[in-house]
């Protein structure tokens, strides 16, 4: 997809971070927003920025852990452009997890892979028939992580579990789309090559009531910028990716038709690298350092 201007973009976790930045850009060519979010607060401000633009945007208030919302997105989303061409499947969130993972609390688990997992699942299932049923080109892209997609980080094994499901479902949701030979192209995105600055570390503002944390804050880490000053106390320094260069490297890989949005450094193909020749020869495996 060479050119973005007329064409409908939806985005699921889009009043904040990486899914508000595709949003401005994807309205700064010329696109059409709609943007979905449980934080109906952030999601306000983000669609009246978009209108103050110029651009043509909806916000919608969805729970991607339920169903009924993303249908309705969905019938939302047509009903006031008439088409989809790009789905991102972005909504995502981190569950407070340290320590021994037999102590952690269940609902913890039940919350990230509501969200992480079934996000995308319910996701496809709204979207992916309408999709198809055009026949033109259009895009359903999901955001991993290479923290669990390629590597596992065993200081969050919640999150690394929930984005190795993830990859998974993105992949053979593309060897499908193949075998169609359908214009509908799948897209794996993983925001990077640093951590990126976004409110993942504060996702306990959106948690359900039905699915009540511990109390406890596991790690005392609730931004990017409390890891930092942690890895300061240590001699070493955090680099980071902002939301605004995902958005940038997203949309230019769309237009070059590529299956992996994966930007890296020599440190985390190393670390991949090592991972898969592991795996090859049979080596027990050791953590990788990827920061």
């Amino acid at each position: 997809m060479k050119d973005f201007n007329n064409k409908v973009a939806v985005i699921t976790g889009g009043a904040s971070g990486v899914g508000r930045a595709l949003g401005e850009a994807l309205a700064a060519e010329g696109a059409k927003i709609v943007l979905a979010d449980v934080d109906t607060k952030a999601l306000d401000v983000a669609v009246a920025a978009l209108k103050e633009r110029g651009t043509e945007a909806l916000g919608v208030r969805a729970d991607v852990s339920k169903q009924e919302d993303l249908d309705a997105l969905a019938d939302k989303a047509f009903a006031e452009f008439g088409a989809v061409h790009l789905m991102f499947a972005n909504a995502g969130i981190g569950a407070g997890e340290a320590g021994d993972m037999w102590d952690y609390n269940l609902n913890d688990w039940k919350w990230a892979f509501s969200v992480n997992v079934w996000g995308v699942i319910h996701s496809i299932k709204a979207f992916m028939p309408r999709l198809v049923e055009q026949n033109e080109e259009a895009h359903f892209i999901v955001t991993g992580s290479g923290n669990g997609a390629f590597l596992m980080l065993p200081d969050a094994p919640i999150y690394t579990t929930t984005k190795a499901s993830v990859m998974a479902i993105t992949e053979t949701l593309y060897y499908q789309m193949l075998a169609k030979q359908s214009p509908v192209k799948i897209n794996a995105l993983f925001p990077g090559p640093h951590v990126v600055d976004t409110g993942l570390f504060n996702s306990e503002r959106v948690r359900p009531e039905d699915l009540p944390g511990s109390g406890v804050k596991a790690s005392g880490i609730s931004s990017v910028d409390d890891m930092k000053k942690m890895m300061e106390q240590f001699g070493m320094e955090l680099e980071t990716t902002s939301p605004q260069e995902v958005a940038d490297y997203a949309l230019k890989a769309l237009k070059e038709d590529k299956f992996w949005i994966r930007p890296s450094t020599e440190k985390s193909d190393t670390a991949l690298r090592e991972r898969i020749e592991g795996i090859i020869n049979q080596v027990n495996p050791v953590p990788p350092n990827v920061l």
